[in-house]
């Protein structure tokens, strides 16, 4: 499957809006999208911003979300198909089949520092759910699940790392972190409310709708 493997702070420049794609280093000085928030581009082409159409500003509305998640197109039209099946708003069902993914479980208890860094480590086995090993970043989890790093991990430099750190994060509402454990459970899906992410997914509800 193919994926993008360019500068990641690009992709915040050409969306003209911070994804949080490198973790702490985005909230920082060092951010590139702080540091030129323009669109990127040869010469400074890209300070300057064309005017956009309506299907353009959608088209952007639905890249921007596939980014922050790390989702290829094909799959993220498979998301929208089945959240357009379900009951309730389309939209809402979308994203909050997106905060679903394992890798974004583990990025929301604070387990990784950015989504990217929690797609790599449950590729490499570094975690268990319900006590079994799982290796897919698109695993959805349900209410109930238990989410936790492999006893056998925990000794890894880069879980050491992150344990230390671990005390004074906050998971959201809908998980219950147990630090000391590296573990959480997912309690409930989260409500549109609890999704902080600066998207307006009724746009893209209107571009698959054409």
């Amino acid at each position: 499957m193919a994926k993008y493997t360019g500068p990641v702070c690009r992709l915040c420049r050409r969306e003209g809006a911070k994804l949080y794609l490198k973790g702490d280093r985005c909230y920082s000085d060092k951010c590139a999208f702080t540091q030129r928030g323009f669109a990127p581009g040869q010469h400074g082409a890209g300070q300057t911003r064309k005017k956009v159409s309506e299907y353009g500003i959608q088209l952007r509305e639905k890249q921007k979300t596939r980014r922050i998640y790390g989702v290829l197109e094909r799959q993220f039209r498979n998301y929208f198909e089945k959240a357009e099946r379900q009951k309730g708003i389309t939209g809402e069902n979308l994203l909050i089949m997106l905060e679903r993914r394992l890798d974004n479980v583990v990025y929301r208890m604070g387990l990784a520092e950015s989504r990217i860094q929690a797609r790599q480590l449950v590729r490499h086995g570094l975690f268990t759910v319900n006590g079994r090993r799982v290796n897919i970043p698109s695993f959805l989890v349900k209410a109930g699940d238990v989410v936790a790093v492999r006893e056998g991990s925990k000794e890894s430099p880069i879980m050491k790392k992150i344990a230390e750190s671990l005390g004074h994060k906050q998971a959201p509402a809908w998980i219950e972190l147990t630090a000391a454990d590296m573990s959480g459970k997912v309690m409930r899906y989260p409500t549109r409310e609890e999704i902080d992410i600066p998207v307006q997914e009724h746009l893209i509800v209107e571009l698959y709708s054409r």
